[in-house]
């Protein structure tokens, strides 16, 4: 059984557009069988699941950050395997990295909202997380599988699925083996020591901003401009391989947001206050504290216009699926039965029917769960139905254009929803704000994984594995990750809780699901108050970057996001840029291209591993060592190591490790063999 591994990994045509009649032709080939689901395989990816699903959500609640955990799953699998010397390997991680991964998809739908019920003070129970993550978590592999092909095949190379890339690099490279492994772990230990120093030790900050300038300083206060740029090397390593198009966008829609609008709002503010002879609200408030609380509105308003126009724009695809569906259920031969190895998916009569039995759970869960009425459970269940489904692709879309998932923001928008709808069908109060989070919690985690899913199904394609293999072994890591997601966050409450009180002086951080708390209690008042002009602002900016050929997904996730998470994006497809354009001869601008994207991936696989190993050493020394804290103790040591200088140093320190980083990255994608070009 031979492999169609390309000299530079993959087949030349993998990240590119196809040409008229040209035809993609994976690893592993459609017309030949390789060990996928095996004993081995279901084994190690549900072990896999269930362990980073613990570390997930403890790292999630804790610092507001979810692992990724496709890319240090496949390195685990691609290790595992080499130690095992098992042959014919890569269809069996595929799976594990497939079964594995739904940890990080259902962990972030969980903890983004569910933790908010134990925040609110309402009666919680463990099967009340669990099936709002199980059955959030199948509705999303329901809701993708038939827009599979035209994510994955049809629109070849016109995504630059950064995530998946790096996945896959991981996979090849230890099929591989050779120079290009060690190229490949060199990076992740380069990628995730430096992270590790960084988010862990607090040896330098995680962020260099402009404030640290007097200059800098005087602009935040007295007009809430501000520069910051986060010195992940993840960060800077997903900006290589999202490229620069998006990445430009994606900064741009960003400076909007810090440049502009912050400062606009302040100043809206001061003109207000001295014709009205009072004081500017905005005066006390950082820039930070205006994106927060009223310019990231119209970011998500912008999300969910571009997610309507991706709507739109896919009717024809959303159409043939439903038509797949019906032609299948009427047995009219919507499936193809003479389909490829791999480009074979569950059969859409099974799709069809397990959709229907899980939305049919869904309303029963709420209905019998939540202890609403028939009607409001009915218009929840609509709810849940209509928004899973429509945003399904534009959770696919963002995570094939820059590898972010704007969960939060759709799921933010779903909760504002359901509140106005079921406030208008009388529920309010306690039972009001329980019937809204768990709708979010099921919303939030299909969205999430049918953007983690895709990366899989684009990884499978890549590699050659069989879809419906995937597809159906996706369902029990699903049940095991919502399990498993379910017991820590009990677990979690009952050690730290997510409220200081007493009993809990140090609680779980969870901000994502404080925010969703913050929002969700005054929605279920009469007297609430959203922000529809600031949504509606960000829906007419997307409308007219749809107009002008702007994709305005990326745009509205650059607004939506941190600044700081979005200038070294632009950092690494800049260089990305440059080391394609560096010379005349294009085969070493293709070999450069390579070398930089199996760094790229190492640095983003580094980071995440040592992430997870950054979480247990916390959790560890916590638990064996009560009232320590890696990170508190790092900044003690970065004090006697900076001393005065402290407040500054380590910001200074940052961007000279980022530039130190950078140059590094840029001599070590530049320096390419003649063997290496000739196997271009």
């Amino acid at each position: 059984m031979e492999q169609n591994i390309g000299k530079d990994g993959l087949p030349g045509n993998a990240h590119r557009e196809l040409k008229p009649g040209e035809e993609y032709k994976p690893v592993m080939p459609a017309n030949m069988k390789f060990p996928e689901v095996t004993p081995y395989s279901v084994f190690m990816g549900l072990l896999m699941a269930v362990i980073f699903s613990a570390a997930a959500a403890y790292s999630g609640l804790k610092i507001g950050q979810v692992i990724e955990a496709a890319i240090p799953i496949s390195i685990i699998a691609v290790g595992a395997s080499a130690a095992l010397k098992k042959k014919q390997a890569l269809g069996q991680n595929v799976i594990i990295q497939s079964i594995g991964a739904s940890s990080g998809v259902v962990v972030a739908g969980a903890i983004f909202t569910l933790p908010a019920l134990y925040i609110l003070d309402l009666e919680v129970s463990f099967y009340q997380i669990f099936f709002a993550s199980l059955l959030g978590g199948f509705l999303g592999i329901l809701f993708l599988i038939p827009f599979r092909k035209y994510f994955v095949k049809d629109m070849h190379g016109k995504f630059p699925f950064p995530e998946a890339t790096a996945t896959t690099e991981i996979l090849i490279t230890g099929e591989k083996g050779g120079t290009n492994a060690k190229l490949l772990i060199v990076a992740g230990l380069i990628g995730g020591l430096y992270d590790f120093v960084a988010s862990s030790l607090k040896i330098w900050s995680e962020a260099f901003s402009s404030k640290i300038f007097g200059w800098g300083q005087q602009l935040a206060t007295d007009m809430k401009m501000e520069f910051h740029l986060n010195v992940s090397s993840m960060i800077f390593g997903f900006g290589y391989l999202v490229g620069l198009r998006f990445s430009t966008i994606i900064a741009v829609g960003s400076l909007l947001s810090w440049f502009v609008l912050v400062p606009l709002i302040n100043e809206v503010g001061a003109m207000v206050a001295e014709a009205g002879g009072g004081t500017n609200m905005f005066a006390d408030m950082s820039a930070s504290t205006i994106f927060f609380d009223y310019v990231r509105h119209i970011g998500i308003g912008a999300i969910a216009m571009a997610g309507i126009i991706g709507i739109l724009k896919s009717s024809k695809i959303i159409g043939s699926a439903f038509g797949l569906a019906v032609r299948s259920l009427k047995g009219g031969g919507g499936d193809d039965a003479n389909a490829e190895r791999t480009q074979k998916d569950l059969k859409m009569t099974f799709i069809a029917v397990f959709s229907v039995l899980t939305l049919i759970a869904i309303f029963l869960f709420i209905f019998l769960g939540v202890e609403v009425t028939f009607v409001q459970a009915l218009l929840a269940f609509i709810t849940v139905g209509v928004i899973s489904f429509l945003f399904t692709t534009v959770a696919a879309n963002a995570i094939a254009i820059v590898g972010s998932n704007p969960v939060s923001g759709m799921t933010l928008m779903t909760l504002i929803l359901s509140s106005v709808i079921l406030s208008a069908a009388g529920l309010s109060g306690e039972q009001g704000m329980i019937s809204a989070l768990v709708i979010g919690g099921v919303v939030c985690t299909a969205l999430s994984m049918a953007g983690g899913f895709i990366t899989d199904l684009k990884v499978g394609y890549w590699l050659g594995s069989t879809p419906v293999k995937q597809q159906s072994w996706k369902f029990l890591g699903t049940l095991i990750s919502a399990a498993t997601v379910g017991a820590v966050i009990f677990v979690l409450n009952e050690a730290y809780g997510f409220v200081m009180t007493a009993d809990h002086p140090d609680p779980m951080i969870a901000p994502q699901a404080n925010a969703m708390a913050a929002i969700i209690k005054p929605l279920m008042s009469p007297d609430a108050q959203v922000l529809w002009v600031f949504y509606l602002v960000g829906a007419i900016i997307a409308l007219l970057l749809n107009a002008i050929n702007i994709s305005p997904l990326a745009f509205a996730l650059g607004m939506y996001l941190p600044l700081e998470l979005n200038t070294p994006l632009l950092v690494g497809g800049l260089l990305a840029h440059f080391i394609q354009k560096r010379s005349k001869d294009e085969k070493v601008n293709k070999a450069r291209h390579a070398k930089g994207t199996l760094i790229s991936s190492g640095f983003i696989a580094g980071a995440a591993i040592f992430g997870v190993i950054g979480a247990v050493i916390k959790y560890l020394l916590g638990v064996m060592y009560p009232g320590t804290d890696l990170a508190k103790d790092g900044i003690s040591v970065a004090k006697s190591i900076w001393g005065e200088a402290a407040g500054h140093g380590p910001e200074i320190l940052a961007l000279f490790a980022f530039i130190g980083i950078v140059v590094l990255f840029w001599f070590m994608s530049n320096k390419v063999s003649q063997k290496e070009i000739d196997e271009v």
